[in-house]
């Protein structure tokens, strides 16, 4: 009998655990999803998706009849969360989003805090595309892409328009722009 309820004692033990041991996914970026908000999401539905948050969208460019170009998600309290880019389709969904809240992390931990050497140790590098001010991450088998600012490069880097690899970039540089771009 004491075996018995021994057993069913951690059972019961093992199942509360798991049920309360949901992952909330509020702030969780994967390939397809962002928070709430999903890759196939119409942009049509975006209040239903941020019911709690302000959705702020260019009024001018809508009453001449044009389409919104980047719709802004702001939480209840007044924070930049995101900034939408709709796709130009029949049923426009999100083509391209910009993270503004250091909340959002993908399921490895990588967001707006984190710096070049914690991406590099999460993902593998495709390629590096550097700008006149900024240096552009992307990592393979992802639609991420991560911008690092060319003030957190050596001095020597700062200025050139030259290809820049990532043993150039220093482990500590600090990620400016974290964006995904569904297609």
């Amino acid at each position: 009998m004491k075996k018995s309820f021994r057993t069913n004692l951690y059972l019961v033990l093992f199942v509360l655990m798991v049920s309360c041991s949901k992952t909330d996914t509020t702030f969780l970026i994967t390939e397809q999803s962002v928070g709430p908000l999903h890759k196939s999401t119409p942009i049509t539905d975006l209040e239903t998706v941020f019911v709690g948050d302000s959705i702020v969208r260019d009024t001018a460019r809508l009453k001449l009849g044009g389409k919104t170009k980047k719709i802004k998600v702001f939480e209840k309290g007044g924070e930049h969360l995101l900034t939408l880019t709709p796709s130009a389709d029949s049923i426009p969904t999100i083509e391209n989003i910009r993270i503004f809240d250091v909340r959002y992390q993908t399921d490895k931990g990588i967001g707006l805090a984190s710096t070049f050497g914690d991406i590099q140790k999460n993902y593998s590098i495709k390629k590096i595309v550097t700008t006149l001010n900024s240096v552009v991450i992307f990592p393979k088998e992802s639609s991420l892409y991560f911008t690092i600012d060319k003030e957190e490069l050596p001095t020597n880097l700062r200025y050139t328009t030259s290809n820049i690899e990532a043993v150039q970039i220093p482990a500590t540089a600090k990620t400016k722009y974290l964006m995904i771009g569904w297609e």
